[in-house]
């Protein structure tokens, strides 16, 4: 039972049953009833209580698993009535309910928990349309649409903004506490809700293609695939109930017949709390509901996590294997050093400015942004780029060139060899050599002390694989200690890289790709576990992915890690927890030693505390 109707009908039909199992108590002794009467009596209670009890057994034979936890209580229980125990039987298939009423809220909660926190759907748009607005569904949006977003509504599909300024929370998503800014150019994300302003924006993806979409896809999937452990259990249970039955029937038909000749009734008894020991429903629940829990606490954190197996994984992986740009540096270009030759460092980022200041490459928009002054655009007489080698000007009446060396050199003008990590612009004025700058891509926030930590304290292996160049690849490399560095590689190098790395492991290691989701998505694939970083947005990373970044944030690596240890941690706990007190229970009913009474008050209170432990995980602070 998952669905909150479910848990009602089960605890309504329990509250009845139990209402009538009280009352039939008190009421017993005034009532002139025969022994056949009583046993009817109290036969109806039993079949209200059990209703839940047997649907669960039917559901579970017709998945064919007909040996299973609910089959042996109801067995249990049943059979009290042989031994006229009935009492004492509809008090502990109570209890057994009361247990499980308590598991079914606890994993309501838990999968509520998630919900709720991926409760990004939007539930309309107001589309513009002839200067008028009209509600509609999100779903009937097309690209190119205008849409208005007033304060307090959620944005319904990916946009980019036309007009206004406002506040966007999109916690939801990133996990990020903090809003952010947005103002015309921006592009802002379903599911993110707009906090302050008014703001008009241009539809660029359909609902479906959308990032609410896209994550509440990944949410709904995130527990079809089993792990290792849930796999593990399901096959223990299929196994352990028919020995622990036939336990049971050797334990009330073998002592009677040979050393306690006749005693029937006493090991019958022990027989039947025998088999209500033995129900292992409470590590069958906590595996999935605690991986209920780590997959909650990743998405708090603002990590979207497919499958609860990639969890499992995660905590086998030996091998890190990071794209560069984008994942390990901004993707943004900054000028790194200026060497000029005849002529100041001033002089000549100003001349390098000048020549580039026509272009929207990503290198002489850096060059600009580093020039910081005002372009005096009527200096520049002619402007020509060509392609794959620079940029040819006139300013003030001089040639002027920038670009990479063969463009210099076929003007025959000498030019030095220079190495430099990072992309390197040559300049010359007026048929001169007038000196280089290097411009290089910066490094993520925090990406050294994650990879230090990923390397120092959970002994990874750390490759990168890169389309760079060799000079820029190992210097970025090096500079993050990374054990292999390969350069120059296109995406289907990139695989093959990969491949060789899982071919090389044992069969318990595990290999973890990182990249930006968008180029690397046929590695992502591959890889054991693929981490798509920073991609907000980006539908190739949400398909490509196990695991999707929101942030673009390196150390959310180290947390996820961490969730996954915990994650597993708590899984071995409660398994070693329930399979030692329940090996202490079964002796001590196998030898008469406690009541049926006390050996289902002792299977809640172990069912209750492996719950406990597993739902901490969602308070998981990251």
């Amino acid at each position: 039972m998952t669905g909150i109707r479910a848990v009602r009908r089960n605890i309504l039909l329990t509250g009845i049953g139990a209402a009538a199992f009280f009352w039939e108590l008190v009421s017993l002794k005034k009532m002139n009833l025969t022994l056949q009467q009583e046993v009817i009596l109290f036969a109806v209670t039993y079949m209200v209580i059990a209703a839940g009890v047997v649907e669960k057994t039917v559901r579970s034979v017709w998945k064919k698993r007909i040996f299973n936890e609910y089959l042996l209580i109801l067995t249990a229980t049943a059979c009290s009535f042989l031994i006229f125990q009935y009492v004492e039987g509809i008090a502990v298939l109570l209890l057994f309910q009361i247990g499980s009423i308590l598991e079914e809220v606890m994993l309501y909660r838990s999968k509520k928990s998630i919900a709720n926190m991926m409760d990004i759907a939007p539930e309309f748009a107001n589309r513009k349309s002839h200067e008028q607005e009209v509600q509609v569904e999100p779903s009937e949006l097309e690209c190119g649409d205008i849409i208005m977003i007033r304060p307090g509504e959620r944005i319904p599909v990916d946009s980019r903004v036309l007009s206004g300024e406002s506040m966007v929370d999109a916690k939801a998503l990133t996990g990020e506490s903090l809003p952010q800014t947005v103002v015309p150019g921006t592009m802002i994300y379903s599911g993110s809700i707009n906090l302050t302003g008014a703001l008009e924006a241009e539809v660029v993806k359909k609902y479906e293609d959308s990032t609410a979409a896209k994550v509440m896809a990944m949410v709904r999937k995130a527990n079809d695939t089993k792990t290792d452990s849930e796999r593990t259990i399901t096959k223990f249970a299929s196994i352990y109930t028919p020995i622990v039955m036939l336990a049971a029937v050797l334990l009330a038909v073998v002592p009677p017949n040979t050393f306690a000749e006749g005693d029937w009734y006493t090991w019958i008894y022990r027989a039947l709390t025998f088999l209500i020991v033995a129900c292992p429903w409470g590590i069958v629940i906590s595996i999935p509901l605690t991986f209920y829990g780590g997959i909650g606490a990743a998405a708090r954190q603002g990590v979207m996590i497919k499958s609860s197996h990639q969890l499992e994984l995660l905590t086998k992986a030996d091998t890190f294997v990071f794209d560069k740009t984008g994942t390990l540096t901004e993707g943004v270009f900054e000028v790194r050093e200026i060497h000029p030759e005849g002529m100041t460092k001033e002089e000549l980022l100003e001349l390098t400015a000048y020549i580039e200041c026509f272009s929207n490459h990503p290198i002489s928009m850096s060059l600009q942004k580093m020039y910081k002054k005002e372009i005096e655009k009527q200096r520049i007489e002619v402007v020509q780029e060509i392609p794959g080698q620079g940029i040819y000007a006139v300013i003030d009446g001089k040639a002027a060139y920038a670009g990479n060396r063969e463009l210099l050199r076929e003007q025959r003008i000498v030019v030095p060899k220079v190495r430099a990590a990072g992309t390197i612009v040559y300049v010359a004025l007026d048929g001169i050599y007038a000196g280089y700058i290097v411009i290089g891509d910066t490094l993520k926030k925090e990406v050294r002390e994650t990879m230090d930590i990923l390397k120092r304290r959970y002994h990874k292996e750390l490759v990168m694989l890169t389309g760079d160049n060799e000079i820029v690849g190992r210097a970025v490399g090096k500079l993050l200690n990374m054990d292999h560095i390969y350069t120059n590689l296109l995406p289907a190098e990139k695989v093959e890289k990969v491949e060789e790395f899982i071919d090389s492991q044992q069969e318990d290691e595990k290999l973890v790709y990182v990249g930006d989701g968008i180029n690397d998505a046929p590695v992502l694939k591959r890889a054991d576990i693929g981490i798509a970083m920073g991609t907000l947005g980006a539908a190739a990373a949400v398909e490509a992915a196990d695991i999707v970044l929101m942030e673009d944030d390196p150390s959310m690596i180290l947390v996820i890690l961490r969730i996954a240890r915990e994650t597993i941690g708590a899984i071995r706990q409660n398994a070693v927890l329930s399979i030692g007190m329940k090996l202490i229970l079964l002796t001590l009913a196998a030898t008469g030693l406690i009541s049926m009474w006390t050996a289902i008050t002792a299977d809640v209170v172990i069912m209750l505390v492996t719950l406990f432990n597993a739902l901490c995980l969602l308070k998981y602070p990251g």
